[in-house]
């Protein structure tokens, strides 16, 4: 990563992955209620994500992650699965393990995230 990006930022490029995954594409309205915030709150998003080049939209308002959006996206991401996966596994029930999930997984350091996938596999 080459700059320093913003939780929310974060929280968006995420959401927008999930989105493209979820239904094959990314709208500004479907962020909102991912989300929810207001469409306001996407369109300064957006902005600013699209100014500092972590996605592109056309002309019809299809949002498009660009590479470096998308490694920030997919590294959040796969955070937020994998913590998931191991708050369960711990014995916690789905609904906290994802709302914990969101919190950690922005802060926690390469060194302990790479330590709970290792501890993943031997518990799997």
């Amino acid at each position: 990563m080459a700059m320093e990006i913003h939780k929310s930022a974060e929280d968006y490029l995420e959401a927008m992955l999930m989105l493209k995954e979820e239904r094959g594409y990314i709208k500004s309205v479907n962020i909102a209620e991912k989300l929810n915030v207001s469409k306001p709150s996407v369109s300064t998003a957006v902005k600013h994500l699209r100014e500092n080049g972590y996605i592109t939209m056309d002309r019809s308002g299809f949002i498009t992650l660009t590479d470096s959006g998308m490694e920030i996206a997919s590294k959040i991401y796969d955070r937020h699965k994998t913590l998931t996966v191991f708050f369960q596994m711990l014995g916690v029930d789905s609904d906290t393990a994802l709302d914990d999930a969101c919190k950690v997984e922005h802060d926690i350091s390469d060194q302990t995230f790479k330590a709970i996938k290792k501890q993943i596999k031997k518990m799997a």
